[in-house]
């Protein structure tokens, strides 16, 4: 919880609720096996408006636990029949999360080797006489199916065997190589225009193909036959930075396994994965029911097996939902949470009601966490010269007249204090290039520029 009120204010029964979660999570990987396995995590529904914090705590949540995590909207899904997305697609986006965060962690672990790589390649574009080149191999498979395919680029698919020979002694070679490798490390070749050969993966000319939705099975027949058909090289001027790290790029793609990251995201997800499944209360409905939305009950039941546990086929293997945790949340002003089918309900045993902000929790917002708004503002204006200072009694102002608006208006919590912050400060930041200097808001400049409009509930529904 600690970590948690760094970034967001309130919401002590929320922040304990998924902290346990957590916890059990930890818990779990200390049992045995056979226990283990039937440990099933305790999905979160949370209640509350908009702007209080439900998005934000799970995402930090997921950020502290290192776990893979996606957002979604039920309102979205849609049963069959109805347009709308699949409802297996969100355990698809989840596991292509854990790819991407998986990828990202070996990238990081082979960076220096890469960038070691993508500095001699530079050097052999920049001293050519220098290097041996190798031969060329190709997959004449590929070459084949290029000439099936419309012979894509037919001179790069021939396999070549000619070899360069390095036209300088031995030592020589090494000793400019050596220098040319520090030069280029140090960024003395930065800005240099240099002509390198990029890879562009091979368009099929079949303009139906792989037409299903991404990562179902059968709807990546384009990507499975693009990697068997040769690629597109093209030569292009760049400059040495930018060669850098396409270079970097290609070195680390070969450095890394990418089946051991697809078995790695695939246990990721399953075992740690977080799912938050926003606006669910726009989709609680029985049947028979009044309402437009005949399909409010379908998404319902569609949703369920998801959450119940299943395994979906995704493009990099099956994913089983039976541990991943799915956070719910949703307004409930209209409908309520036992709006919801029976056996929805049921997966969703942990439920937590987070509460209006305040006028003294607007303050802390604009003040104290990390990512405070009144430090992002300081931040933005200080790239122009300006030294903002915004008072206490400023501050107090300001979240005064956003807990009132949000009161005579729509409640959007602290997604106000944007809105009345922007209209504070709009004139400061469009005059802020030329003028620069120290500027210091106080109470009085919050009212002159707030007043008028705050006001005047019909004004404030417009602008604030």
């Amino acid at each position: 919880m600690a970590e948690l009120d760094r970034y967001i204010v309130g919401q002590a029964d929320a922040k304990r609720a998924v902290a346990v979660a957590m916890r059990n999570r930890y818990r779990r990987e200390r049992l045995p096996e056979n226990v283990r396995r039937e440990v099933a995590p305790k999905n979160i529904l949370m209640i509350g408006p908009t702007g209080v914090g439900k998005t934000e705590i799970a995402r930090r949540l997921a950020t502290l636990a290192g776990a893979p995590f996606i957002k979604v909207e039920a309102t979205k899904y849609t049963e069959v029949g109805y347009v709308g997305r699949d409802v297996e697609s969100m355990v698809r986006d989840l596991a292509e999360a854990a790819v991407r965060m998986v990828s990202d962690e070996r990238r990081a672990d082979v960076q220096e080797a890469a960038d070691e790589a993508a500095v001699e390649r530079i050097v052999d574009v920049l001293h050519p006489e220098t290097q041996t080149q190798q031969p060329q191999q190709t997959n004449p498979f590929a070459a084949s199916l290029g000439s099936i395919f419309g012979n894509f680029n037919q001179p790069q698919a021939a396999a070549t065997t000619q070899t360069a020979t390095r036209t300088l002694p031995d030592d020589e070679a090494a000793q400019l190589r050596a220098s040319a490798k520090a030069d280029v490390e140090r960024g003395f070749y930065d800005v240099r225009l240099i002509e390198i050969e990029v890879e562009e993966a091979a368009q099929l000319p079949i303009g139906m193909i792989g037409g299903g939705e991404p990562g179902a099975p059968g709807g990546d027949m384009g990507e499975m036959l693009g990697g068997l058909l040769p690629k597109k090289r093209v030569r292009k001027k760049v400059t040495v930075a930018d060669a850098r790290r396409v270079f970097q790029q290609q070195e680390a793609e070969k450095l890394i396994d990418m089946d051991a990251v697809k078995r790695e995201a695939l246990r990721r997800a399953g075992e740690h994965g977080i799912v938050f499944i926003d606006e669910i209360d726009k989709v609680a409905g029985r049947e028979g029911a009044r309402g437009p939305d005949v399909s409010r009950e379908g998404v319902q039941r569609d949703i369920l097996p998801i959450v119940e546990g299943s395994t979906v086929q995704t493009k990099h293997g099956p994913l089983s939902t039976d541990h991943v945790l799915f956070i719910a949340a949703g307004a409930f002003h209209v409908s309520k949470p036992s709006d919801l089918i029976p056996e929805l309900q049921g997966r969703f045993p942990v439920r937590v009601e987070l509460g209006s902000l305040t006028a003294a929790d607007f303050e802390i917002i604009l003040t104290q966490p990390e990512n405070a708004l009144i430090g992002q503002y300081k931040a933005l204006l200080g790239a122009d010269g300006v030294d903002l200072e915004v008072t206490p009694d400023a501050i107090a102002e300001i979240a005064q007249i956003a807990t009132r608006v949000n009161e005579q208006t729509e409640n959007i919590g602290a997604r106000r204090l944007h809105t009345v912050l922007e209209r504070v400060l709009d004139e400061i930041a469009f005059r802020a290039p030329e003028e620069g200097g120290s500027i210091v808001i106080d109470a009085a400049y919050v009212r002159t520029r707030l007043d008028a409009i705050a006001g005047n509930s019909d004004l404030s529904s417009y602008i604030l």
